[in-house]
């Protein structure tokens, strides 16, 4: 089953004092390329949510689609814009697998493991869990379900993901925590000190 991979990086970086999150460097790596090693194995296309003049992604080579929702309307709109992009680009591709870009140690076996999670409860679509908490931005969503996706964005003003998922039947699937949780995400200044302690500790 093919699958498009949606890297999202649509937000404001509130809490990294605005500016591009997904371009500082961790380890002397953009954290967005250490999210697209790790993602890119596993999905048959990529393509970056991310608003503002896409050129200041040029250099990762990957197609940047804006929101089509105004006034960033949250994660949903870019998993909107992903689903619309796919339908366009990828038609035979039923799924996408969208993933924070704010997270350098994502598991390797994510797609698989929502696929399969899928399968197993015959669900509309999965998310992800560990530490008993689940992270609905990295979820597994059918390009079938878009126009309802834009009818709950548009109509309805929904902006938080598990108030859209809660409409339909969602398989979440739970990942372990080992030496560091795989959904460890960079939000504030901090956390990418936690980050490069962890990456020196794996190396």
């Amino acid at each position: 089953m093919k699958v498009v991979g949606l890297l999202l990086a649509g937000g404001q970086s509130r809490r990294m004092g605005g500016g591009d999150k997904a371009l500082r460097l961790l380890g002397g790596i953009p954290l967005l390329e250490r999210v697209i090693e790790r993602l890119r194995p596993q999905v048959d296309a990529l393509v970056l949510n991310a608003n503002g003049d896409a050129a200041r992604f040029a250099k990762f080579g990957l197609p940047v689609v804006s929101d089509s929702v105004p006034d960033f309307a949250g994660p949903l709109a870019g998993v909107l814009a992903g689903l619309d992009w796919t339908a366009a680009y990828y038609p035979d591709s039923p799924f996408v697998v969208s993933v924070a870009t704010d997270a350098p140690f994502l598991p390797t076996d994510l797609v698989a493991r929502l696929v399969e999670g899928i399968e197993r409860e015959r669900s509309d679509l999965a998310c992800a869990a560990s530490g008993g908490r689940s992270h609905p931005v990295f979820g597994l969503w059918p390009v079938q379900l878009r126009e309802d996706l834009r009818r709950a964005v548009i109509e309805d003003g929904i902006r938080k993901v598990d108030q859209w998922t809660a409409r339909h039947r969602l398989a979440t699937v739970p990942f372990a925590v080992r030496r560091v949780d795989p959904f460890f995400n960079a939000n504030r200044p901090e956390d990418f000190a936690a980050a490069e302690a962890l990456l020196k500790a794996a190396g």
